[in-house]
């Protein structure tokens, strides 16, 4: 089998790939940057299958995908919906040269779109927290009623522009993010803050909106010791066999925020038998609405006291779970496992 990368060469996702392709025996998947591929290059057509890796990390990349005439500042918080729109209509160039993407331009179309993914999962029936809609700005969000939310950037990854805000009496307003806010610009920051002046909340989620909010119920999550847990399940050709147990002490968990791996066995303890099983088949559900795509990320959200889950996001490019194994392979051995014994036709025609 001959496997091509669409990726930045020097990210350790693609690296960890190609290590995993030497493994199982093939040659080192060859590998297309993705500055080529955003500047309207050719991808030879060489490939079995080519994987499509998140055009992250490379700001060059992203200021292509936007069709931007700047570079955005380290860390820069801007032109979210440019991006998705550039990246969508790259990968959809792929596709139709015919290339054979095991991720499909559909699947990202929708995946990186946080409100038609959510839609979709409602629609299947697999539990997703209330959205509400078409919050366009911090009065709409006000308005609504609604004491606490998660508002997200429709196209965001990474916790980036992510607000968990609460509403309390008397106008008081409490909003947990990793945005730094420089004059009238916004960033990511690796340290989580709290705003409780709501001028700066409103201002942070007005600047926001233009992009596009996906604003949803704020689901209080289990808790293990003094830390809160959620999941990041990878699901391959329909497994879901690689998890990661994040805990964190406050509303974001995302592991580069400065969090930590909880133990799974202790997290699949305290939630039981009937829960884990009841995540485990929705991680199942929800990787079936993409079954055009070899893997997917869950994230899953367990409700406090163990009462319940729902399914947060689900991601495109959510396999980088370093050091995690199941049945000694990796995320990256594993979909060249689904890849090589038929498992993903079968599962991608079921």
């Amino acid at each position: 089998m001959r496997l091509r990368v669409i990726g930045t060469p020097e990210d350790r996702r693609v690296r960890l790939f190609r290590e995993a392709a030497v493994r199982a025996g093939l040659s080192p998947p060859a590998v297309t940057p993705w500055r080529e591929v955003a500047a309207g290059g050719v991808v030879p057509a060489d490939a079995d299958a080519v994987r499509v890796d998140s055009p992250g990390g490379d700001a060059e990349v992203d200021r292509l995908l936007r069709g931007a005439d700047r570079v955005a500042r380290h860390g820069e918080i801007v032109g979210f919906a440019d991006a998705y729109r550039g990246m969508v209509a790259a990968v959809s160039r792929l596709e139709d040269a015919g290339l054979p993407l095991l991720t499909t331009a559909s699947d990202v179309a929708v995946l990186c779109d946080k409100r038609r993914c959510h839609r979709v999962l409602a629609h299947a029936g697999v539990p997703v927290p209330e959205a509400l809609p078409d919050v366009d700005g911090y009065e709409a969000l006000r308005r609504s009623g609604v004491r606490r939310v998660f508002v997200k950037p429709a196209h965001g990854s990474s916790a980036s522009g992510v607000l968990a805000v609460a509403f309390g009496s008397r106008g008081r307003v409490a909003a947990y993010t990793s945005v730094e806010r420089d004059g009238g610009r916004l960033f990511n920051s690796l340290r989580v803050r709290r705003y409780d002046d709501e001028h700066q909340v409103a201002g942070i989620v007005d600047r926001l909106a233009p992009d596009g909010l996906h604003v949803e119920e704020w689901i209080p999550k289990a808790a293990l010791g003094a830390h809160v847990i959620d999941l990041r399940v990878v699901v391959t050709a329909g497994r879901p066999v690689h998890v990661v147990a994040r805990a964190a002490r406050g509303p974001l968990t995302n592991l580069h925020l400065g969090n930590s791996r909880a133990d799974v066995d202790a997290v699949r303890a305290a939630a039981g038998p009937a829960l884990w099983e009841a995540v485990a088949d929705t991680c199942v559900r929800a990787a079936a609405c993409f079954r055009s795509s070899l893997h997917v990320g869950v994230d899953v959200l367990l409700a406090r006291r163990w009462r319940g889950h729902a399914v947060g996001e689900v991601n495109a490019f959510g396999d980088l779970l370093p050091g995690v194994l199941a049945d000694g392979r990796d995320t990256y051995s594993e979909q060249l496992d689904a890849l090589l014994s038929g498992r993903f036709e079968t599962w991608r025609a079921w």
